[in-house]
């Protein structure tokens, strides 16, 4: 049986607006590539209908964000925002190395 794919992602709530809390993670992929995990949550993608959204929790059905980060580390939908945007303890030193360079 092989393991599940596994990634550094950038998940950005957007259940309390277009800026939301933001964080640098690794998330698993289902077998299908369906649907992805993280921090004990499960998303499904939206296909298109969610706004400045691309995936939703299963059980909660609250709209986020989620996609590769940038080299740049402009993440954010919108760049403007002032919020910051947390890496897990678990990440950061292979997302400074192999995302940001550095």
């Amino acid at each position: 049986m092989s393991a599940h794919k596994t990634r550094i992602m950038y998940i950005e709530s957007k259940a309390d607006g277009l800026s939301g809390p933001a964080q640098i993670g690794r998330v698993t992929f289902s077998k299908s590539g369906k649907s992805l995990s993280y921090a004990g949550r499960t998303f499904g993608k939206l296909k298109g209908s969610g706004f400045k959204a691309n995936y939703f929790d299963l059980e909660t059905h609250e709209e986020f964000w989620i996609s590769g980060p940038r080299k740049d580390g402009l993440d954010r939908l919108y760049p403007e925002s002032s919020k910051p945007v947390e890496i897990d303890d678990d990440v950061t030193e292979e997302y400074w190395r192999d995302i940001r360079g550095g």
